[in-house]
């Protein structure tokens, strides 16, 4: 094992120990220090897990907690486990793990996201909504690999995104409003998904079709 793979490993292992102490810390180094004593980890190898002129110290632990709740829905949700569920239930059931696997840690949550909306930050932040998101339809069976990869993805990260944001202010018993919420951006999407596809797809007996007549405005008949 490389020496930053074995790093890599105490990250994930460290990620929510840290959000945790976050909570009350902040996405700094005393999180890391009580994650490592929680954890029973060096304390100085715990601090070096963490520094990284790449990113701050902050999205660096940030991404390191992201990244653990993308082991763990995989682990916990794989391919096999959501093939007999609709599409749209198999993003809920995804979307729904990530929501519980935060419940608790909802100061935690509202530090990183302001930490993510930094300037700085922006980028990396939508790095790892992208991963995410196609971790996500890769364990809902996608395997789409013309546009429809890249505008599911971005897609869907828009649906967590708002949804992450609501969640953080839901103040309901349960999460219950939250749950609505993501409901509807999921049926809003679904509702698009098949107005697009009768459009793009028309019927045999329909007379309209759009690629027919992008296709004549770039191919006009002699």
């Amino acid at each position: 094992m490389t020496e930053d793979t074995s790093l890599e490993a105490l990250r994930l292992r460290l990620a929510p120990a840290i959000a945790e102490a976050a909570a009350f810390d902040g996405w700094k180094p005393a999180a890391v220090a009580a994650a490592a004593e929680l954890e029973g980890v060096d304390p100085a190898l715990a601090a070096f897990a963490f520094e990284d002129g790449a990113q701050s110290g902050a999205m660096q632990m940030i991404t390191a907690w992201v990244a653990r709740i993308d082991a763990d829905m995989a682990e916990a949700l794989p391919p096999e486990h959501l093939a007999t569920l609709p599409i749209r239930e198999r993003i809920r059931t995804l979307v729904q793990f990530r929501l519980d696997a935060l419940t608790g840690k909802e100061e935690a949550l509202r530090r990183a996201l302001a930490i993510m909306a930094m300037p700085q930050n922006v980028a990396a932040s939508a790095r790892m909504g992208w991963s995410s998101a196609d971790a996500m339809w890769r364990l809902a069976g996608d395997t789409a690999t013309d546009y429809n990869h890249y505008t599911k993805r971005i897609t869907l990260g828009s649906i967590y995104a708002a949804t992450l944001a609501y969640f953080a202010q839901d103040t309901s018993d349960g999460h219950d409003d939250t749950r609505a919420f993501l409901d509807r951006r999921i049926e809003n999407v679904m509702q698009f998904e098949k107005a697009k596809a009768k459009v793009m797809k028309p019927r045999a007996d329909e007379g309209f079709s759009l690629m027919r007549m992008l296709g004549r405005l770039r191919y006009p008949a002699a």
